[in-house]
């Protein structure tokens, strides 16, 4: 079983940065594919970045690209999520997830484990 827990959400202005953290235990974390999901009120959840085992490869939704960096910290069992040039329309709670798997995964259903989410708020 896996046990994820976020933090770091907050209330920032548009334009300002925000990092998310992510803590896994009751795993070998490096076993799985880490990804970062946010859900908007009335929306969908949606996948924002994914992060391969190794770290070696990652995959972004294309509205954050160039704006949000996803790492991990494999030692650390954490992953990150480092948001840049923050809109209004970014936000959401915001979850991580992980799957025990080879490949990086972008559809929610797909993830097994889920963290209780962090809410992050940008101000026009």
């Amino acid at each position: 079983q896996v046990q994820l827990v976020e933090s770091g959400g907050g209330l920032v202005q548009a334009g300002g940065s925000l990092r998310l953290s992510c803590a896994a235990s009751g795993t070998t974390f490096n076993w799985y594919v880490m990804g970062w999901f946010r859900q908007a009120p009335g929306k969908e959840r949606e996948f924002i970045a994914a992060i391969s085992r190794t770290g070696d490869n990652t995959h972004y939704q294309d509205s954050v690209k160039g704006r949000f960096t996803i790492s991990r910290d494999n030692a650390k069992n954490t992953v990150q999520l480092e948001m840049n040039s923050l809109k209004p329309e970014d936000t959401a709670v915001y979850y991580c997830a992980a799957v025990h798997t080879g490949m990086i995964r972008t559809p929610a259903p797909e993830y097994y484990y889920w963290g209780q989410g962090t809410q992050v708020a940008v101000s026009s």
